[in-house]
């Protein structure tokens, strides 16, 4: 052989033996200096969700056929991320499922005292060794109960979380739900807590003061803040305003908000105003609270609702009872151009079939809004009204009951649930409690008609009707459910100039729809 050749077959049998030569293996896993791993957690923190959710996918497979491809730590955060993008697509139930297996493989981690290292993570970066936080893993996962209606799997996930490493969203979260299962005491040891670490968490103390704890003491809570931080000087009166409103002292609440809402600094303020159209309408002053509502829409087109107020739903069934159904209608899709997820909207939509006389449509309607918020009182109220005058009392007084339990301090819960007794002869039921609402809300305008009403039912109460609505009428003259139940007994009287001048006295100071249809109907103004 020439010398050429046997060189070119020494070059060749090197090659070989180089090919097949044992080696350590490439870092298959590795892109440049950095790990999939930190591709994965830069992409993650970038927002680029659907993404992650396709490359973890394909890596967790690769990890399932060859368990020595990542560390334990590498898989713990795979599945977090991979999680975390099932979050993002509403899969809450599959996203449950991943961080479950991510507890699990962290669990297992933690019982080894030093992790492992994988073939492929000789070139990791030190920020590979920053594991997701398995608290914040455990408040997903609580976030996925809760969105799948299952708050008890959601409580019990927090409650595992020992107390001193609960975060202020932690205990947030655990103390609506413990609020909303009824649970007072725990609720009101996690706003405190929230309150401890952020004195400046309004809605913790909106909580507070709904689990009736004194106002005075929510305020000492804040007083620290308050003197050193400068402009902080409306904070106390903001909690005495809504300690009143939380006792049902709607006078003294409205009074106060609107010593706020006058102040410059304060002036113009959406959830101010809103709270001023929420007080107004508890006190029965329905014209009043259209125009907070409409000053409100003003300054905030695209307002739904807030923590501190009613939602638009409740402006909505304002409109609807005025016979303003073509704003209704129009408030409706305004509201569904501004989300769909909500419960007001459909509420709304719910008001105008009502009103329309559409209630198997109003039925539907309102089962929607429950549907996406089985806290929305007014929901609750549309549903009952609709079963009611569908002639489905008995479920229509669960739905009154619930709304009762959930806003004790509304007057329109407790007049629903009496229609209910009244619409199926059950006068004693409604008596007993026309009378606890008289007790428990006091003497005013409102209970007082409430308990004229029930009497109107029974020929042997008519007297203590008639005491009872003048008592009404001369707290509040303008009260229109009062002027509206005096005209109808002077009508079964046969007072019918007397009803007729009760009628325009009323008009002469307010325009309202049903007033105008009662003057119409009266036997003595058809006989003029």
């Amino acid at each position: 052989m020439d010398p050429g050749g046997a060189a070119i077959l020494e070059s060749s049998q090197r090659n070989l033996c180089w090919l097949f030569a044992p080696r350590p293996p490439l870092p298959a896993v590795s892109l440049g200096r950095m790990n999939v791993i930190d591709h994965v957690r830069d992409m993650a923190a970038a927002g680029l969700h659907s993404n992650v959710r396709l490359l973890s996918s394909l890596l967790l497979t690769m990890s399932n056929n060859n368990p020595e491809l990542f560390s334990p730590s590498q898989k713990y955060q795979l599945l977090v991320y991979h999680a975390d993008s099932l979050f993002h697509d509403k899969e809450y139930r599959n996203a449950v499922s991943k961080y479950s297996m991510a507890l699990q493989q962290k669990k297992a981690l933690s019982k080894t005292s030093k992790v492992r290292p994988s073939t492929g993570n000789s070139a990791s970066t030190p920020q590979s060794q920053c594991l997701p936080s398995e608290i914040e893993v455990k408040y997903k996962m609580a976030e996925c109960y809760t969105m799948l209606k299952q708050d008890k799997d959601a409580i019990a996930i927090l409650d595992g979380i020992p107390s001193r490493q609960r975060t202020p969203k932690i205990n947030m979260m655990l103390a609506n739900l413990y609020k909303k299962a009824g649970q007072e005491r725990p609720s009101v040891t996690s706003y405190k807590e929230v309150l401890r670490q952020c004195p400046l968490a309004l809605d913790a103390i909106l909580g507070l003061l709904s689990l009736s704890v004194k106002g005075a003491e929510v305020a000492s809570m804040t007083m620290n803040v308050i003197q050193t931080v400068p402009n902080l000087d409306w904070l106390s009166v903001w909690i005495k305003a809504y300690a009143f409103v939380h006792t049902g002292d709607n006078s003294r609440a409205i009074n106060t908000i609107c010593s706020l809402e006058k102040k410059s600094l304060l002036r113009d303020n959406v959830d101010l105003l809103g709270s001023l159209a929420d007080l107004y309408f508890r006190a029965g002053d329905n014209k009043n609270s259209v125009l907070k509502f409409e000053q409100a829409q003003m300054l905030d087109p695209y307002l739904i609702k807030a923590p501190a107020f009613l939602g638009m739903d409740v402006y909505g069934y304002l409109l609807a009872r005025e016979g303003r159904l073509e704003d209704v209608e129009n408030l409706g899709c305004r509201l569904f151009n501004i989300s769909d997820q909500h419960a007001e909207p459909w509420v709304v939509s719910g008001c105008h079939s009502f009103y329309s006389k559409r209630y198997s449509r109003a039925l539907y309607l309102g089962a929607k809004a429950i549907q996406l918020n089985s806290n929305s009182v007014q929901a609750l109220l549309l549903k009952g009204a609709a079963l009611r005058n569908m002639g489905r009392v008995q479920e229509a007084i669960i739905h009154f009951r619930e709304a009762i339990r959930l806003a004790p301090c509304r007057l329109d819960c407790y007049e629903g649930l009496i229609e209910c007794y009244l619409a199926s002869n059950s006068i004693r039921e409604a008596m007993v409690m026309a009378n606890n609402v008289y007790k428990t809300l006091g003497a005013n305008a409102q209970t007082l008609t409430l308990l004229a009403t029930v009497c109107l039912e029974d020929p042997v109460t008519q007297e203590k009707a008639k005491t009872l609505l003048d008592k009404a009428l001369t707290q509040r003259p303008d009260y229109i459910k009062a002027v509206v139940k005096k005209a109808e007994l002077l009508s079964r009287e046969q007072k019918y100039e007397d009803g007729i001048a009760l009628l325009r006295n009323a008009l002469a100071n307010q325009s309202d729809c049903v007033l105008h249809r009662i003057l119409v109907w009266t036997p003595m103004t058809r006989s003029l």
